[in-house]
């Protein structure tokens, strides 16, 4: 639980900080820095910005001069006011946000590659019968190299399963390397999405070992930045099947889902949760991009609209739509903790 409201606060916090930092370099006044929402429980001034601990630690907020999210009408035209900015200074401000959720990621993801990441060991623990692996691959056998490939644990060899026809693996067993030649065969397989999908298999099953992946400066960049692109992209198609309706609305997970995930993982030591932070960091840099007022991806909308047609959106239809965004996030928050309390309660 502490661990849970440990990490989101820090995500939070950094998301907004990002606000922040580009409402500052680009002259606008932040009034107020809140972690949390409701009854501010601490608040201390420095400079112009109030920094404040809310009650409720599900958000944060900074309120800058001339924005209230609550109330679009509310306007000031000093020139230290979000308002009096060009739309394009609003839109660095808003990207502030979700650019530090993924640069955080992104740092999280560097942070362990160099430090060395737990990974399995590419070492096979039994093969499949009557799969292409079974013919010729042994428990124990440890995948060295494929196609010419280096390998250093068992994620790298999916991926090299999907990309070739036919494999060339470098094997060691017993202390002596052989050479082999396999060729996948396509199965039918559900993905993480539970769609039905053709993938290549040879038929290998993990040892379970666990190994220390050490990796060059070079190789930490390309690693951290492959991870979070996964990540990001993964968010993303997962948004676009809640929407089409490929994955239902009964997958949605709360606050209480995301702190009984948090606690789990935390049992399984400082690792595991920096992973779960960093995809939670990306989470929150994409779902706060969608284009649904009331998030940074809405406001963005209305500015991208002011600089291409020369003419803000009208103030009645702000409201209404900034209205309606909030129906939709509380709608999906309450679905979302409904599907919680039904996970845990075990219906």
């Amino acid at each position: 639980m502490i661990s849970a409201v440990i990490i989101l606060s820090f995500l939070i916090f950094f998301h907004e900080l990002g606000h922040f930092l580009m409402a500052r370099l680009v002259g606008v006044k932040v009034e107020v820095f809140s972690i949390g929402f409701g009854k501010k429980l601490i608040c201390k001034k420095f400079g112009d910005t109030n920094w404040c601990l809310s009650a409720i630690p599900l958000g944060g907020y900074v309120q800058m001069k001339g924005q209230d999210d609550t109330n679009p009408n509310l306007k000031n035209n000093d020139p230290d006011s979000y308002n009096s900015k060009t739309p394009w200074q609003r839109i660095l401000i808003l990207l502030g946000g979700p650019g530090f959720n993924f640069l955080l990621a992104f740092l999280i993801y560097l942070f362990i590659a160099f430090t060395g990441w737990t990974k399995l060991a590419p070492v096979i623990g039994k093969t499949i019968p009557n799969t292409p692996a079974a013919k010729v691959l042994k428990p124990g056998d440890k995948i060295v190299k494929i196609n010419g490939v280096e390998i250093k644990s068992w994620d790298e060899i999916s991926p090299l399963i999907q990309k070739y026809d036919v494999l060339h693996l470098t094997v060691e067993r017993n202390k002596r390397y052989l050479s082999v030649d396999l060729k996948p065969k396509i199965e039918l397989q559900k993905n993480i999405f539970g769609e039905e999908i053709k993938r290549k298999i040879v038929g290998i099953i993990p040892s379970g070992d666990v190994i220390k992946v050490h990796y060059s400066p070079v190789e930490a960049v390309k690693i951290a930045w492959d991870k979070f692109v996964f990540d990001s992209m993964l968010i993303i198609k997962g948004v676009q099947k809640l929407i089409t309706g490929a994955v239902g609305l009964n997958t949605l997970s709360g606050p209480i889902g995301i702190v009984d995930i948090t606690a789990k993982v935390a049992d399984y030591g400082w690792q595991p949760l920096l992973l779960l932070a960093a995809l939670l960091s990306v989470n929150l840099g994409v779902l706060n991009l969608l284009p649904i007022p009331a998030l940074d991806g809405g406001h963005i909308m209305f500015n991208l609209y002011e600089a291409i047609f020369k003419r803000e959106v009208s103030e009645e239809i702000m409201v209404k739509l900034t209205i309606g965004g909030w129906i939709i996030l509380g709608s999906l928050m309450l679905i979302g903790i409904y599907n919680d309390l039904h996970r845990l309660i075990g219906g």
